[in-house]
């Protein structure tokens, strides 16, 4: 045991803070979305879509959301049976399954997207630009010290790397989709056709 322990109550309230912080802001983002007909996790799913093209494997979803392939298989798998998204065999390699988003998906991600987005901006109005980039560093630093934790052998640099990449790629993809000039309201999109076989 340590003669001098640092005090504990900054270590309480920066953890119950991040829980605290994460919960709320999910429940709010939820709530607001309800008007699309989509949940934080669905509309994750169909940025990543959308990110790669139309048509994303669970591995790249998996990878953009830092979650589990198996986690990420179960969201799809709801999302399929809401009609949001389908799944379809690789005509060449038949173990390859993408997944895409139906014209229901897509009608429902176009509005919703660019909504979050003007969501999260009004919850960090009061906070300066220079206010979130320390933030961000400070989350930044929570995030990496955490993987240490899980697993000592991580290679911090190559997260903080590509983290870096993933963040520059999201802005190019953003500034090229046009998504933060889309209206509000529910638009109508067709269901473009694939050179792949449905799978259920």
């Amino acid at each position: 045991m340590r003669a001098n322990p640092e005090p504990l109550t900054p270590v309480l309230k920066s953890w119950r803070r991040i829980y605290q912080t994460y919960n709320v802001l999910k429940q709010c983002q939820d709530q607001m979305l309800k008007e699309y007909g989509l949940s934080v996790e669905q509309l994750s799913v169909l940025s990543v879509i959308s990110y790669c093209g139309g048509s994303a494997r669970i591995a790249d979803i998996s990878e953009w959301l830092e979650r589990s392939p198996n986690s990420v298989s179960m969201i799809v798998d709801r999302m399929a049976k809401a009609g949001l998204v389908r799944r379809t065999r690789d005509r060449v390699d038949r173990r390859e399954v993408h997944v895409s988003a139906t014209g229901k998906g897509e009608a429902a991600f176009k509005p919703a997207y660019p909504a979050t987005i003007e969501l999260v901006r009004r919850i960090l109005r009061p906070l300066s630009q220079a206010d979130m980039n320390t933030m961000a560093g400070l989350l930044g630093t929570v995030k990496y010290e955490t993987l240490k934790c899980c697993n000592p052998d991580v290679d911090v640099k190559e997260v903080e790397r590509r983290d870096s990449k993933k963040l520059a790629d999201e802005e190019r993809w953003l500034s090229k989709s046009g998504l933060l000039s889309v209206p509000g309201a529910k638009g109508q999109t067709k269901t473009k056709s694939k050179a792949t076989h449905r799978i259920s």
